[in-house]
């Protein structure tokens, strides 16, 4: 295991930008090393950021990763922020599965308007593609 990685190999190894990993920083989420103008980023900073990726891919905020990366820090330490990963994946899931059912009653309608337009154009004698 490495002692340090460069902000170059940080944003290779998980495709994202610099400016991405300064957010983070600014945001308090990481806290890399500083040597001069260089950033040297600790193992604990490379775990950090998996952890917020994988967050973020959650759809969850910043400020819930932040609640999430400190419970870990603090009490009531990992069982809590275990307990509280749990409770907000069953909100984010319970939210896109309102928007599950919403994109499906829109689509019904939308082929209910897209039926009824054809079969007026049968009526009126009009080609769909004209």
């Amino acid at each position: 295991m490495r002692e340090y990685y460069t902000i170059t190999e940080l944003t290779r190894e998980f495709e994202v930008s610099t400016r991405t990993l300064r957010f983070y920083e600014d945001e308090g989420l990481i806290a890399p090393v500083r040597r001069g103008r260089t950033r040297l980023f600790r193992q604990s900073d490379r775990t950090l950021l998996k952890m917020i990726l994988r967050g973020k891919r959650l759809g969850f905020s910043i400020a819930e990763i932040r609640e999430i990366i400190q419970m870990y820090k603090e009490p009531p330490g990992e069982s809590g922020q275990l307990r509280a990963i749990i409770r907000r994946v069953g909100e984010r899931r319970r939210e896109l599965e309102q928007k599950r059912r919403d994109i499906d009653d829109l689509l019904v309608e939308l082929d209910n308007a897209e039926e009824a337009c054809l079969t007026r154009m049968a009526e009126l004698g009009v080609s769909p593609s004209s």
